[in-house]
C-alpha cells in the first residue's frame, strides 16, 4: 500500500511554487537544475590542404582530423585543394562560411612570401583570413644522389662540383617560389655558382628525382629526405635549422659550414577566414594546442622529422608579420617572377 506523505506533498507544490516566485517558468526551473546545456557540435568540418597526398601537409591534415573529430565537429575531414603551389587552397578558405567549420593548414611559406612573388595573388593575408595556431616546425636538408660523386659530402664539396659540372648543377625545390627554392637562391649568390633551380609538385618527388639519379641535388624538408636516406638512396650535406637536427644528428648545418644565411625553418599554420568570431578562432586553437600536446601525435610528428609546436592566434599572426616582412626585400632582389 503507498502512503501520500505530508511532507513529500509540501515539497512537490515548492517547486513550481518558488520559480513563480522568482519569474520563471516550471520548465525553465527544471533546465536549469539540469546545468547549462552543452552547444551541439556541428555534424562535419574540414581541413583543407593544398598538396598531394603523401606529404608533411598530408600527414599533419590526417592525423587532426581524426584527433579534432568530437572537438570541433561530429567529423573533421580533410579536403584536398591541388594547385597553384598551394593558394587554390587559401582561396578555397577565404570564400569558405565563416562559421568554424573550415580549417585551412598550410606551409608558412604560401603565406608570407607568395605576397611579394605574385602580383594578383586572389587573397590578403592580414585582411582575408585569421590565424589560429602552429601545428608543426620542419628543417630542411640539401641532398644529392647517385648523379653526384660519393666524395661530395659537405657543401663546400657540392660547390666546387657544380663549378667543374655546370651542366649537372641543379637543385630540386617543391614548386616554383617555395621557401626551399629561394634558401637554394641564396646558396647560389653566396657560394657564386650558376645553380638551375628545377620545381617539382612537392618535396617528396623532387627527393624521388634526386634518389633516382635524374637530378643531382635537392633541398626541401627534413621529413621528405629522411626515408631515402635512411635506406641510403641518397645522401644529406647540410640541414637548415640553427642547431643539428635531432632527427639527423650526424649532418653539420648550413650555419656549421659557413652559411649563415640559410638558418630557416617551415612552421606549418592553422587559419581561419576572415569574419570567424574571436570565440571560435580561439577555441578552434585551444583544440590544436591540446591534441599537440597527445603522445600520440607527438610521436607521430617525430617520425615525420616534425616538431609538434603550438601557438596562440597572436603568436602566429607575429610570425606571419615578421617573415613576410624580412622575406620581401630578398625577393624583390632576387628578380624572380613566377611562370603562372
Amino acid at each position: 500500500m503507498h502512503f501520500d506523505h505530508p511532507r513529500r506533498r509540501f515539497l512537490l507544490r515548492s517547486v513550481p511554487a518558488a520559480a513563480g516566485v522568482l519569474g520563471l517558468s516550471p520548465s525553465v526551473f527544471a533546465q536549469a537544475s539540469a546545468g547549462p546545456a552543452t552547444p551541439a557540435l556541428p555534424a562535419q568540418a574540414r581541413i583543407l590542404i593544398g598538396y598531394p597526398p603523401g606529404g608533411s601537409i598530408d600527414i599533419i591534415a590526417r592525423k587532426l582530423a581524426e584527433r579534432l573529430s568530437g572537438r570541433l565537429a561530429q567529423q573533421v575531414l580533410v579536403d584536398s585543394k591541388q594547385g597553384a603551389a598551394g593558394r587554390l587552397a587559401v582561396e578555397a578558405m577565404k570564400s569558405a562560411p565563416a562559421d568554424g567549420t573550415t580549417l585551412l593548414i598550410t606551409p608558412g611559406s604560401v603565406m608570407n612570401m607568395y605576397p611579394h612573388i605574385y602580383k594578383s595573388l586572389a587573397y590578403d593575408v592580414f585582411n582575408d583570413v585569421l590565424p589560429v595556431s602552429v601545428v608543426a616546425y620542419t628543417g630542411f636538408a640539401l641532398v644529392v644522389g647517385p648523379a653526384v660523386p660519393a666524395a661530395v659530402k659537405s657543401v663546400d664539396d657540392f660547390i666546387a662540383w657544380c663549378k667543374a659540372h655546370p651542366a649537372g648543377a641543379q637543385c630540386g625545390n617543391p614548386g616554383a617560389g617555395s621557401l626551399p627554392h629561394f634558401m637554394a637562391m641564396l646558396l647560389a649568390r653566396d657560394a657564386k655558382i650558376d645553380l638551375t633551380h628545377v620545381p617539382f609538385r612537392g618535396g617528396a618527388a623532387a627527393m624521388l628525382a634526386v634518389a633516382g639519379g635524374q637530378m643531382s641535388a635537392a633541398l626541401a624538408t627534413e621529413s621528405t629526405a629522411l626515408a631515402l636516406e635512411q635506406a641510403g638512396k641518397l645522401r644529406v650535406l647540410a640541414t637548415t635549422s640553427a642547431e643539428r637536427s635531432v632527427f639527423l644528428p650526424q649532418v653539420p648545418t648550413f650555419r656549421e659550414q659557413g652559411f649563415a644565411n640559410l638558418v630557416q625553418r617551415e612552421w606549418f599554420g592553422a587559419f581561419m577566414p576572415a569574419k570567424t568570431p574571436v570565440s571560435t578562432v580561439q577555441a578552434a586553437s585551444e583544440a590544436l594546442r591540446a591534441v599537440l600536446r597527445e603522445p600520440e601525435v607527438r610521436e607521430l610528428w617525430r617520425k615525420t622529422a616534425l616538431s609538434a609546436e603550438g601557438s596562440t592566434p597572436a603568436e602566429l599572426q607575429q610570425a606571419l608579420r615578421r617573415e613576410h616582412d624580412f622575406w620581401g626585400p630578398i625577393i624583390r632582389a632576387s628578380g624572380f617572377t613566377p611562370e603562372a
